[in-house]
């Protein structure tokens, strides 16, 4: 087992530094670009970021500087296709961690004085202020080009809510003007966002165009955005086939009374240009497109035109980032070898050997054209309950009609578990089994129906992470529907046949559990000690699109340990799962990795096939409402399908539950938190 162990050890160690160091090379544009981390204090707070500097650039030989921002729930490096591509080209780009996301906080007396703890509260303040200070400051830098009237030449893109801060941040560059009679910055594309939250605060499409200022502007309005982009008498739900330039405020951004048309530049009346972009793509798509970052690259071109002497003529559609995507991807896969290998590791070595128990043997595989029926249906429930629930959970929440389904099962299973535990008193023969399984029953339903019934997680200081709310909600949702499931099954079928805890890969050995979470603490720690390490050495992650393990700041860690509880008790219920529907004969290779993550993920998958296949073939999603939550789901496929791969892995090497629940725990809480936008840390 130790040589198996060094083995995953050192292969995943080569494929994270193959793919770190080629991560490195393209990030650079083949060391055309140097990148450096920076942070800057503000009136606001901190503002930190990935500044691409490419060769030649500096105090004598200023250039056009394109600051760059995503959106809600992400960090600068989900703009590394905009960054790479306009970066090797010549431009000066800062990707920008906007407050309270990534590497960049927000001064808590901010939040206070935009309501304190409330959703509104904590939402607005972040992107209101982000790309308008970091202007401020790369104007002052030496290497950012000015023009004889000390004019910034500055363009700002963001995506989503960078998209909004961005355009806040052309108003109020505007506003400054009339005062100052600089302008610091000179042109702006926004991708995924119209003027909906920026009317909230003033700058509805009519007051950013009087504050246009003879800029040069553009809009990435993706024809299946999941929010934005909706004609005025759109039907509810937003997760529809949209065409912005035929809506009144494409029109009047354009500065069009009747018509207009897609991908075509408009000049202005106050002497700017104007360009909607219109790619068939939904809303995170953006950022990991071939076409939208050709689109950012013709934008600056023109926009920049005039500046453009020490700028590299290379065509929109030649890139290299998607080479960058690829190796952090490779390692994102050795990070998995890594984290396996190591856990495997020393749970081989004295002492941390406590976390083992004796071989979890396999089961019999169930015979009979019944059980078999009966086992089939089970798992398909298991499967697609989650998915069933996903929009109920994380769009209505508790108290809603579907969710309330959820409340009335949970009493009735609780009372049915009342009962069950009167009979087995009087059940000489599986008194013990079923008195166990009785009291389960009762535990999860009442446990289901309270969930159900009672919002969990209510915005304040102390659930600040607002975007892993609903999050939580579902997945504990999700463990109490699961829970609730095994009880019953193990009531009905298995009470009766000796199956005992041990067959579920539980062990209530007190050492055992808190070595065992030792040894997931280490397996973390070493693991994301190399991750920083690559970030250090070649500014690399581990993703692919947007679900990544990537560095953060240890003020986080309070947050991480507020939620963990939540995700300790899916992935201890999930385990449970994985173990006993795939611990059987005909489940030792592969099937049981799929069955396993299929337990986990099976329902999202099924959830997001229907709702996007829907959206593309009618032009209208399953489920119209949820932009958000769908969204979500793309990065929490892969995070349950690792978690399953490594609960089942890790299972039968040590013949319980304990490692592989803690290690996903702490694992994907860690993850989900460092991706973010947390209030109040």
């Amino acid at each position: 087992m130790k040589k198996r162990a060094l083995i995953a050890i050192c292969i995943g160690i080569a494929l994270i530094l193959l793919g770190s160091i080629f991560a490195g090379v393209f990030n650079s544009g083949a060391a055309g670009t140097k990148i450096k981390r920076i942070s800057f204090e503000t009136a606001n707070g901190r503002l930190s970021g990935l500044l691409y500097m490419p060769k030649g650039a500096g105090a004598d030989n200023p250039r056009p500087t394109v600051i760059v921002t995503h959106g809600y729930l992400n960090s600068a490096e989900m703009q590394d296709a905009n960054a790479i591509e306009l970066s090797r080209r010549g431009y000066v780009v800062l990707a920008l961690d906007q407050y309270d996301h990534g590497h960049s906080d927000l001064n808590d007396a901010v939040y206070e004085a935009f309501g304190g703890e409330t959703f509104t509260g904590m939402w607005f303040p972040f992107w209101i202020n982000s790309m308008h200070d970091a202007v401020a400051y790369m104007y002052e830098q030496p290497y950012v080009l000015k023009d004889e009237a000390g004019n910034g030449i500055i363009g700002v893109t963001g995506h989503s809510m960078g998209g909004f801060g961005s355009t806040m941040a052309l108003a109020m560059d505007e506003q400054e003007a009339m005062a100052t009679g600089v302008r610091k910055i000179y042109c702006g594309l926004t991708e995924g966002s119209d003027f909906s939250y920026t009317g909230f605060v003033g700058i509805d499409v009519a007051a950013a165009d009087a504050l246009g200022g003879g800029r040069t502007m553009g809009k990435v309005a993706a024809q299946y955005d999941e929010f934005f982009f909706n004609a005025p008498d759109a039907p509810a739900g937003t997760v529809r086939r949209k065409d912005y330039v035929s809506t009144p405020d494409g029109l009047a951004f354009l500065q069009q009374t009747e018509s207009a048309q897609a991908n075509t530049w408009y000049e202005t009346s106050d002497g700017g240009k104007r360009i909607i972009y219109e790619p068939a793509q939904t809303h995170p798509w953006n950022h990991f497109s071939k076409n939208t970052t050709a689109y950012a690259v013709e934008f600056y071109t023109e926009a920049f035109k005039d500046y453009n002497a020490n700028i590299r003529d290379v065509a929109a559609t030649k890139q290299v980032w998607q080479l960058k995507e690829i190796f952090e991807c490779v390692a994102l896969v050795g990070f998995i070898f890594l984290i396996i290998g190591v856990a495997s590791l020393l749970i081989e070595v004295p002492f941390f050997n406590k976390a083992k128990s004796p071989e979890l043997k396999p089961l019999p595989s169930v015979t009979g054209t019944s059980s078999k029926f009966g086992t089939f249906a089970l798992l398909l429930c298991l499967i697609l309950l989650p998915g069933i629930f996903f929009s109920p959970l994380m769009d209505g929440g508790a108290g809603s009609d579907m969710v309330n389904i959820l409340m009335y099962a949970g009493i009735a299973f609780a009372i049915a578990g009342c009962l069950g535990f009167i009979y087995s008193l009087f059940d000489k023969q599986n008194r013990k089994p079923l008195l166990i399984g009785t009291i389960f029953v009762m535990i999860a339903g009442v446990g289901l129906a309270l969930i159900a019934h009672f919002p969990m997680y209510p915005d304040g200081k102390t659930f600040s992470a607002l975007g892993v709310n609903s999050i939580a909600y579902w997945t504990i949702g999700c463990a109490a529907i699961a829970l609730l499931g095994m009880s019953v099954v193990y009531v009905a079928s298995k009470a009766n046949k000796g199956v005992t805890f041990k067959d579920y890969g539980v062990t209530f050995h007190p050492v055992r559990i808190l070595v065992s979470l030792l040894v997931a603490v280490i397996t973390i720690v070493v693991a994301y000690a190399v991750l920083f390490l690559m970030d250090l050495l070649f500014k690399a992650d581990f993703r692919i699109w947007t679900f990544a393990f990537k560095t953060f700041d240890l003020a986080i860690i309070p947050k991480i340990l507020t939620y963990l509880p939540t995700f300790l008790l899916f992935y201890i219920v999930s385990t449970i799962s994985i173990t006993i529907n795939t611990n059987t004969e005909k489940l030792q290779g592969i099937k049981g990795y799929l069955l396993a993550i299929a337990l986990n993920a099976g329902g999202g998958m099924l959830w997001l096939i229907h709702q996007y296949g829907k959206l593309f073939a009618t032009g209208v999603a399953a489920h119209p409402g949820s932009a958000l939550s769908g969204i979500v789901l793309v990065a929490m496929i892969p995070t349950l399908s690792i978690a399953a791969i490594i609960s089942r892995n890790l299972y039968k090497k040590t013949g319980n539950i304990w490692v592989p629940a803690f290690l996903n725990a702490i694992l994907m809480t860690t993850m989900t938190i460092a991706n973010t936008m947390i209030a109040f840390k």
